[in-house]
């Protein structure tokens, strides 16, 4: 790190983290799949409490089941989506501070894990299921927290 600035070592250190959450995300979203997929059948639901079941489902579309069967279209997009993340990475975590970093981090991991999905399998795998609301996976969960929290962080800097 010897000569950069110190917004320039301090963005280094954050990508670092960046990327590690990123990893642990998608690595969590890769295990739960694999588990999902060796114990259960498609169209499988287990109870865990009256109100939440494990549920595997294929989703060929995006959130709440919307586009269905527009693989290659939602994977070009997601692969637009990571571009434009990456590339302003930077500036969302000079402007977001912590939230921004974590939120960056958060959805980079759970956009990896749904195009890994999108890949490998031609669509996402769905598990998680609160019954009121649509199925849905751990790397959902990550771009929903994570977008969430680069909000915040966007606004904080603003505040």
């Amino acid at each position: 790190m010897r000569g950069m600035t110190s917004t320039e070592k301090l963005y280094t250190i954050r990508f670092g983290g960046i990327l590690s959450i990123a990893g642990i995300v998608f690595l969590l979203d890769r295990l739960s799949k694999i588990w999902i997929i060796r114990h259960f059948s498609l169209g499988d639901t287990r109870p865990i409490t009256s109100w939440f079941h494990l549920t595997y489902v294929h989703n060929t579309g995006t959130a709440f089941g919307l586009f269905q069967g527009n693989n290659k279209a939602l994977l070009l997009a997601a692969f637009a989506i990571l571009g434009v993340l990456l590339y302003s990475a930077r500036e969302l975590t000079e402007h977001g501070g912590f939230w921004g970093a974590v939120g960056v981090g958060l959805v980079l991991g759970g956009a990896l894990g749904n195009i890994y999905d999108r890949i490998h399998y031609a669509q996402v795998i769905d598990f998680l299921d609160f019954l009121i609301w649509p199925v849905f996976n751990i790397a959902d969960s990550a771009i929903t927290v994570g977008t969430a929290s680069l909000m915040i962080g966007l606004w904080r800097s603003k505040a």
